[in-house]
């Protein structure tokens, strides 16, 4: 990075497949951002849930765009439509589910390079749970998983 700002205009920056219907458009990645942070909208079909997890290493923060996204951080569930921020801790286990009818869209911001979002996302069909290879990724990049999708 050579120290100037920038800007990423609507519909910039690449977008990443993670599932059919599924997709991260990444506004901000670690590469362009001496590795500060890391920020993605991503786009859920109705139902799409994530696994109850832990990032040992960075906090996570979601702002709901459209849809009814129901989020569990910790013991704690909330629902929120757009306009509704959610602030995930670092170590304390969360998930979400786009519980709408319709595709929802989310704003995520996780501080440092993003690496496991980038490398999960574009490795084998299924998206960012599945295999013993992403397990081990998982791991490299301080996340954990603690459970099946909570809902």
């Amino acid at each position: 990075m050579s120290g100037k700002g920038f800007v990423v205009p609507s519909g910039g920056g690449s977008v990443l497949s993670m599932a059919p219907g599924r997709s991260a458009a990444l506004k901000l990645v670690g590469g362009e951002t001496a590795g500060s942070i890391m920020l993605f909208e991503e786009t859920a079909p109705a139902g799409t849930e994530t696994t109850f997890h832990l990032h040992r290493d960075s906090d996570e923060v979601a702002w709901v765009l459209s849809g009814e996204i129901t989020f569990k951080i910790g013991d704690e569930i909330t629902v929120g439509g757009p306009g509704t921020c959610a602030f995930m801790p670092r170590g304390v286990p969360h998930a979400w589910k786009n519980a709408s009818a319709e595709t929802g869209r989310v704003l995520f911001s996780i501080p440092g390079h993003g690496g496991w979002v980038l490398r999960g996302a574009a490795g084998a069909p299924g998206g960012l749970d599945n295999g013993a290879e992403a397990n081990e990724m998982r791991r490299r990049h301080g996340r954990e998983i603690v459970g099946p999708p909570p809902f």
